[in-house]
């Protein structure tokens, strides 16, 4: 499928073979991000267009390039658009301090294949299409960077681990791994869509013993319950400005706060709801290019911290295969995220349009 802001079509392309450190894996299922919509609808800077969206997927391996060896023909792989080159001479995926591995990021933001080219064509006149976020899952088949795949148990549901390629694993890793919440501390989510859920599922797995879900839809609030919320709380039903709401709520604010929405002014307000002294608020929701976050100073300097993360600091292709594991024995469910089911490749246009009328967590087509 080829995509444009103001033109979404379903036609055939041509998929080249992989070139050397490739790999092209036919799709089985694909989860819609809104970080798709967000690009379809010119929000996104790196947006190149035409291109093939797609990045939250399971995938069997087609082919592979020359001197790959990590993936063999007919392994299970969940495409990832942060990579992990594992070289030693990679400072970043040496450090356990980041996942942000640069190997190919310079290309990959310029929607290529890391020699500068596509391997997609329309199949009509040959003209070139971008890929997107080093994926471009909306088509059968695709071509990825062999450091972009994360081999999985083969036994795994690729409709549902799918989930993992992108938000859930993002809200999950924000929790364990970028901020590491601690048994008995409190919790503060703004924004209650996917990527929200899975911050509460996850603090509520490491013991968080309160859980404020924040979100203008109340609708939202039952789901967020049923993974551990605690409190839910609307914005819109207070005269005050809901930071003070939830520091009035806790005296001295939140141990740990998360931005889930992309809106500029709901991160300051999520960094001025943490606790005075150590509280920690993330960053997780891409805001549209151009913005930028503001807070008083005097926030920080009396012990607030802001961070942010990038797939939930996960690196890719080491720890994508032992989410799924978790995900096999039990401990991390999963299924509770799909609240819509499409068919065929063709359905990807009613699964988008589905997404906008805001009742969808995650919507997955099976091709």
């Amino acid at each position: 499928m080829a995509w444009g802001v103001d033109d979404i079509r379903l036609t055939k392309i041509k998929v080249a073979p992989p070139k050397a450190g490739e790999v092209r894996v036919k799709v089985v299922a694909n989860a819609l991000c809104h970080t798709d919509l967000y690009t379809l609808e010119g929000s996104d800077p790196e947006g190149l267009f035409p291109c093939i969206l797609g990045h939250e997927a399971g995938a069997i391996v087609e082919s592979v390039g020359e001197g790959v060896t990590s993936v063999k023909v007919g392994d299970h792989v969940v495409p990832c658009y942060t990579p992990e080159c594992k070289q030693p001479d990679c400072i970043f995926c040496a450090s356990k301090k980041t996942n942000l591995c640069p190997t190919i990021r310079a290309t990959q933001g310029q929607g290529v294949m890391p020699d500068g080219t596509t391997r997609f064509a329309a199949a009509a006149d040959g003209t070139p299409i971008h890929h997107f976020m080093g994926c471009s899952t909306f088509a059968e088949y695709t071509v990825v960077s062999e450091i972009s795949c994360a081999k999985v148990n083969p036994m795994a549901d690729l409709e549902t681990v799918c989930l993992l390629g992108c938000g859930i694993a993002t809200g999950l890793g924000a929790v364990r791994k970028t901020t590491g919440v601690e048994q008995g501390s409190t919790v503060g989510v703004f924004g209650l869509g996917a990527v929200g859920l899975a911050v509460i599922q996850a603090a509520k797995l490491a013991g968080a013993s309160r859980i404020f879900a924040i979100d203008t839809n109340p609708d939202k609030f039952e789901p967020a319950k049923a993974l551990g919320a605690t409190d839910c709380l609307n914005p819109k039903d207070h005269s005050d400005p809901v930071q003070q709401v939830l520091v009035g709520e806790t005296k001295w604010g939140l141990d740990y706060t998360y931005d889930c929405t992309g809106n500029t002014e709901v991160m300051r307000s999520a960094l001025e709801a943490a606790h005075r002294g150590w509280g920690m608020s993330c960053v997780i929701g891409v805001a549209a290019a151009g913005k930028e976050i503001s807070t008083r100073p005097f926030q920080l300097v009396t012990g607030r911290r802001w961070v942010g993360t990038a797939f939930g600091g996960y690196k890719s292709r080491t720890e994508v295969p032992m989410l799924v594991d978790e995900h096999m024995s039990g401990e991390l469910p999963l299924k509770q995220y799909i609240t819509h089911r499409y068919s065929g490749i063709q359905e990807i246009t009613t699964a988008i349009d589905a997404m906008h009328s805001g009742d969808v967590l995650r919507a997955v087509v099976s091709y």
